[in-house]
C-alpha cells in the first residue's frame, strides 16, 4: 500500500507514468494498473485523514477476502525444537510422527510443515537457533567478574576466578571458584565439572586461554599437552573456538551471562573468607539456576539435562584423572635426564637424545618418539639420583651389583685389615660410590695373591699410612717395606683408627 500511495502522490504532482515508475522501482503497466483502479474507486491525492492503509486496500482491491484462519492442527514446534537436538533426529521424522498421531485430522504436508517451523524458530534469540547435539558438546569459559575472598588472619583480599561449563543441548550448566587460571585449577575444575555432570561429552570447546591452547590458530591451534591427556582419559576431543570468534561459543556466554546475574550478583553482599566456603555457597544458588523454568521453551535446565544430555554423555572412567605437566629434557652422558633438581635415569642407548617428562605427584614418566621409556617415583630430594638396573650398560650392571654392604662383607671374609682398607677407600670420598672402583681394584688383587697374603699387605699399608690399592699391590709386588713416595705424602688415615662404628659397616 505504501507504494500505491507513493504513485498517487507523484501522480498529483504531475509526473508521467514513465517518470513514477522509474522512481518508485515499478513497471510502467504497474504504475498504469494502479492509477487506474484509483480512478475507478474514485481515490485522489490527497488521501482523507481518516483514510489508512486497510481502508484504502479495501476501496482499490474489493476482491480480496480477509485471511480465514486455517483449520489444520498446528504443530508443537517447541516440542519439535527439543526433539531436534536429538542425535539422528530429522524433521522429515517428525513430520511422520506429527501426521501419525492426528490420523483424520486435517494436517500440513511437510513443506509447510518445514515452513512453519523455520519461520517459529526464526522469531527466537540467535544463541537459540544454533542446534546442539544432545551429550556433543560442553562449553567452558570463565567469568569476567571475579569474588573478593578474603585471608581471616591477615586480612588480605584475593580474587577467585569462576569457572563456567554449559552443555550445548539442555544448557545445564555448572560453575566453581578457583584461584587462577592456571593450568592446574583449569583442569581441575574439568574434573570436577564432569563428576558433576555424570558423564564425559564427545567435544571440549574451550576459548584460546593458555591453559587450553598453547598456539592459537583458526585452523591449526595447538592444545595443551596436559590439556589433550585430560580429553584422552575422558575419551573426548578438545575443539578450541576460533580466535575472536565469540559466536562460536554463544552457548556458554549465554550460560556465562547467566551466572553474573542468576548466581554472582546474588553473592555481592556476602563476605567469604575461604574458597571452600564460597564453593558452597555458589553450588547452592547453581541448583536453583538448573532448575529455574525457561521462558520461551517448556521445562528447565535440569529437565532437559535428564531427557537429552544425561542418557547420551559417555561414562567416566574407573580410574580417576591424574593431573600431569610436561617438559622436555635432554639425555645426559651419565644416561640421566634432571627434572626440579633430581635425576632419572633412562635407557643408555638415549644419550644426547630429547625426551618428554610427564611429571605428576607421583610419578616422572619419560617418553621418546611417543613411546613410555622409563617410569620412576618422583624424588623429592635435590642432587639425588633415581636409577633402574636395566637402564645401565652391561658393565654398569656389574658394578652395580657392588655396595658399601657387600664390599665390607667380602673384605672382612680376607681379613680385618682389608676391611678397614675397604672402609677407608669408601670413607674418604665424597659419595661411597666414588670409592668402588679401589675396592674392586681390591678384589682384582685378591684372584692373584692368596688371602693371608693380601691381608698382610693391607696391615702394612695401613701402618705405613697409605690405605691404598696402589699401596697395596706395590707391596705384594715388591716387598713388605716398600710404598709408593707419592702415595705416602698424599695419604693420611682418619683420625681414629676403630672404624667399627662407621656406617657402612653393616
Amino acid at each position: 500500500m505504501k507504494a500505491i500511495m507513493e504513485v498517487l502522490r507523484l501522480h498529483a504532482a504531475g509526473l508521467s507514468q514513465r517518470q513514477i515508475a522509474r522512481a518508485c522501482g515499478l513497471s510502467k503497466g504497474a504504475v498504469g494498473k494502479y492509477l487506474q483502479r484509483a480512478e475507478q474507486a474514485a481515490v485522489s491525492w490527497p488521501l482523507p485523514a481518516d483514510q489508512g492503509e486497510a481502508a484504502l486496500e479495501g476501496r482499490l482491491f474489493p476482491e480480496r477476502k480477509p485471511a480465514v484462519a486455517s483449520s489444520k492442527v498446528l504443530p508443537d514446534f517447541a516440542q519439535m525444537h527439543t526433539e531436534l537436538r536429538r542425535k539422528g533426529m530429522t524433521l522429515q521424522l517428525l513430520w511422520e510422527e506429527y501426521v501419525g498421531a492426528h490420523a483424520g485430522q486435517r494436517v500440513y504436508q511437510y513443506a509447510q510443515f518445514c515452513t512453519l517451523y523455520r519461520r517459529w524458530r526464526g522469531r527466537l534469540k540467535l544463541s537459540m537457533r544454533q542446534t546442539h547435539v544432545a551429550g556433543e558438546k560442553l562449553f567452558v569459559d570463565y567469568a569476567g567478574p571475579t569474588v573478593p575472598v578474603i585471608d581471616p588472619s591477615t586480612g588480605e583480599i584475593r580474587q577467585a576466578q569462576i569457572f563456567v561449563a554449559v552443555l550445548g543441548a539442555s544448557s545445564y550448566t555448572y560453575c566453581e571458584a578457583t584461584w587462577s587460571q592456571s593450568l592446574g585449577d583449569f583442569l581441575g575444575a574439568h574434573v570436577r565439572a564432569l563428576n558433576y555432570l555424570g558423564g564425559a561429552p564427545v567435544l571440549l570447546v574451550p576459548d584460546n586461554l593458555k591453559a587450553a591452547v598453547t598456539k592459537a590458530s583458526r585452523y591449526e591451534p595447538q592444545i595443551n599437552r596436559s590439556y589433550q591427556d585430560l580429553a584422552t582419559h575422558y575419551g573426548s576431543v578438545v575443539l578450541p573456538t576460533r580466535p575472536y570468534k565469540p559466536k562460536d561459543k554463544a552457548k556458554v556466554e549465554v550460560g556465562v551471562q547467566v551466572v553474573e546475574r542468576w548466581i554472582l550478583a546474588r553473592l555481592r553482599h556476602f563476605q567469604f573468607f575461604s574458597l571452600r566456603e564460597l564453593n558452597r555457597e555458589i553450588h547452592r544458588l547453581l541448583e536453583d539456576l538448573n532448575q529455574r523454568p525457561f521462558k520461551r521453551l517448556p521445562g528447565s535446565r535440569r529437565s532437559l539435562f535428564e531427557a537429552l544430555d544425561r542418557p547420551a554423555l559417555q561414562p567416566l572412567p574407573v580410574q580417576p584423572y591424574v593431573f600431569a605437566t610436561w617438559k622436555t629434557a635432554k639425555v645426559s652422558i651419565d644416561y640421566h635426564v634432571a627434572c626440579e633438581g633430581h635425576y632419572y635415569s633412562v635407557p643408555y642407548r638415549l644419550i644426547g637424545q630429547r625426551v618428554d617428562l610427564r611429571i605428576s605427584a607421583e610419578t616422572v614418566e619419560i617418553f621418546h618418539q611417543q613411546q613410555r621409556v622409563a617410569s620412576h617415583l618422583r624424588g623429592l630430594q635435590p642432587g639425588r639420583f633415581s636409577t633402574c638396573t636395566e637402564h645401565l650398560p652391561k658393565a654398569h650392571q656389574r658394578h652395580r651389583e657392588w655396595s658399601p654392604g657387600r664390599l665390607l662383607r667380602w673384605a672382612l671374609s680376607i681379613g680385618p685389615a682389608t676391611r678397614d682398607v675397604v672402609r677407608w677407600q669408601l670413607e674418604s670420598k665424597p659419595h661411597p660410590e666414588q670409592g668402588y672402583r679401589s675396592c674392586l681394584g681390591l678384589l682384582h688383587l685378591a684372584r692373584r695373591y692368596d688371602k693371608p697374603r693380601l691381608e698382610a699387605a693391607c696391615r702394612r699399608a695401613l701402618h705405613l699410612g697409605a690405605p691404598t690399592t696402589r699401596s697395596v699391590r706395590s707391596i705384594l709386588q715388591k716387598g713388605m717395606d716398600h710404598v709408593p713416595e707419592s702415595t705416602a705424602k698424599s695419604t693420611a688415615l682418619p683420625a681414629h683408627n676403630n672404624l667399627r662404628g662407621s656406617q657402612y659397616y653393616h
